[in-house]
């Protein structure tokens, strides 16, 4: 089982990247952060989680810890396959997804493609006791997150940029407006 690969960036496209390691190139599925956040770069060091089904061998890649741990949560749970973990990661930051988790709100969860309400639910019910002694955050706190960065990348910033703007949004900032202003001095300031 692969657990870390460190190397090389061969090639970066779309959602995975070819990470020479001593003359072998892995393919590796990467999340929208660690996407954003290793284009440019020429060296990489992942967290790896090895995927292995009958018909499958993948190996999915992740800049931090807390990522490939949420990531084999959500695995965890029937239904939720390697795409759809994906894709929640996408939208929101672990800390984002523990603190719906704790607070029961589907409402993260829903927003993506695949997983309605029920499926939401069941997440919240499977991993609510796995989570629940990680200190995260409150329900407002999370739903204030995703909204802005949704509302960042409707202005055409990608997840991780506008991820990293409201990274230094003071968190005394509650309405979603003024996270999003602050957000923008922020990324003007590049």
């Amino acid at each position: 089982m692969i657990a870390k690969l460190t190397g090389k960036i061969e090639y970066l496209k779309n959602s995975y990247a070819v990470v020479d390691v001593s003359g072998v190139g892995y393919k590796v599925n990467l999340s929208a952060y660690t996407f954003g956040k290793v284009a440019g770069t020429s060296e990489i060091s992942l967290f790896i989680h090895t995927y292995v089904r009958e018909d499958t061998l993948a190996l999915y890649g992740f800049l931090v810890p807390e990522e490939l741990e949420m990531f084999e949560l959500l695995i965890s749970i029937s239904g939720i396959g390697p795409k759809a973990g994906m894709s929640i990661l996408s939208i929101a930051t672990p800390k984002t997804i523990k603190t719906a988790i704790l607070n029961e709100d589907p409402s993260i969860l829903t927003k993506v493609s695949g997983i309605g309400k029920k499926t939401a639910e069941r997440v919240i019910l499977e991993l609510q006791n796995k989570v629940a002694d990680i200190s995260v955050g409150d329900k407002e706190e999370a739903t204030i997150d995703v909204d802005s960065i949704e509302a960042l990348m409707t202005m055409g910033y990608s997840n991780t940029e506008a991820r990293d703007a409201l990274k230094n949004v003071p968190v005394d900032i509650k309405d979603v407006g003024d996270r999003i202003k602050t957000a923008l001095k922020n990324l003007g300031k590049r």
